[in-house]
C-alpha cells in the first residue's frame, strides 16, 4: 500500500528567495517577474529565516499619506515599522511558517489554514530551503484520473478490507466520486472502507450502492 502523498510529491523545487540585504523594490521586482505572492528569506548557506509576503510589502503603501493616532501607533507598531522598511530583514515575517518534505499533504494544508498562508518554504532538518509549496500544489491531486482513484480504490480498500468479495465488489469513479456496487451480506464494514476510500488523495467522495438479501445501505 502506498502510503500518502508528502510535500516532496508535489512542491516546486526551484525557488526564487532572496537575502536579509534584498532591496524593497527587488522584491517587489522578483515577486511580478516571478508571479509568486511570498518569497524566502534566506542566510548562509540558504537557511530560510523569514518570509516576506505581498501582505507585508503593502504595509509601506497603507501608511504613505496616514497619519496614525497614538492608539493605532500602539496597536500596530510592527506594522508602522514595515511600512518604513528598506530591505528584505526589515519587512519580513520572522520566524518563517515552513514545512518538511515528508509532510503529508494533509499537514500542510492544515498548517496554511490555521497560520493563513499561501505559501510554504519547504525545509529539511537542517533549516535549508528546499522548495516551496503552495495551494495550488496541494490540489494537485485531484487532477488525478478516474481510472487511477479506481485502481488504488481497488488495491488498497477493497482487496484488503473485502477479500472475500474479490471480484464481486465493483469500484466506478466519475469526476473523483468514487461508487462501491456489489452485494456484502456483512455491512459492519461499510463505516471503515467509507473512511478508508476517502483518505486516498484525490477522491472527491464516496458513494455506496451495495446490498445484501435484506439490507440496502446508502452512504
Amino acid at each position: 500500500m502506498r502510503g500518502p502523498h508528502t510535500v516532496s510529491d508535489v512542491m516546486t523545487h526551484t525557488a526564487v528567495a532572496v537575502g536579509r540585504d534584498a532591496p524593497f523594490k527587488d522584491i517587489v521586482t522578483l515577486m511580478q517577474e516571478w508571479k509568486v505572492s511570498a518569497l524566502p528569506v534566506l542566510e548562509g548557506e540558504g537557511r530560510v529565516v523569514g518570509v516576506v509576503s505581498e501582505a507585508d510589502l503593502l504595509l509601506k503603501e497603507e501608511f504613505r499619506d496616514s497619519d496614525p493616532d497614538r492608539l493605532t501607533q500602539l496597536r500596530r507598531l510592527p506594522d508602522l515599522a514595515k511600512a518604513g522598511a528598506l530591505t528584505a530583514t526589515d519587512v519580513m515575517t520572522a520566524p518563517a511558517v515552513t514545512v518538511h518534505p515528508g509532510a503529508t499533504l494533509g499537514e500542510a494544508a492544515r498548517i496554511m489554514a490555521r497560520r493563513r498562508v499561501k505559501r510554504l518554504p519547504v525545509v529539511n532538518a537542517e533549516g535549508l530551503l528546499e522548495g516551496v509549496v503552495s495551494r495550488a500544489d496541494l490540489l494537485k491531486v485531484f487532477l488525478r484520473t478516474d481510472e487511477e482513484l479506481a485502481e488504488e480504490v481497488r488495491r488498497d480498500v477493497v482487496e484488503p478490507l473485502l477479500p472475500a468479495f474479490r471480484g464481486k465488489v465493483g469500484v466506478r469513479v466519475s469526476n473523483g466520486v468514487v461508487t462501491l456496487t456489489g452485494r456484502v451480506v456483512n455491512t459492519s464494514v461499510v463505516p471503515l472502507a467509507t473512511r478508508m476510500a476517502r483518505t486516498v488523495e484525490g477522491v472527491v467522495d464516496v458513494e455506496w450502492n451495495l446490498a445484501d438479501e435484506t439490507t440496502a445501505v446508502g452512504v
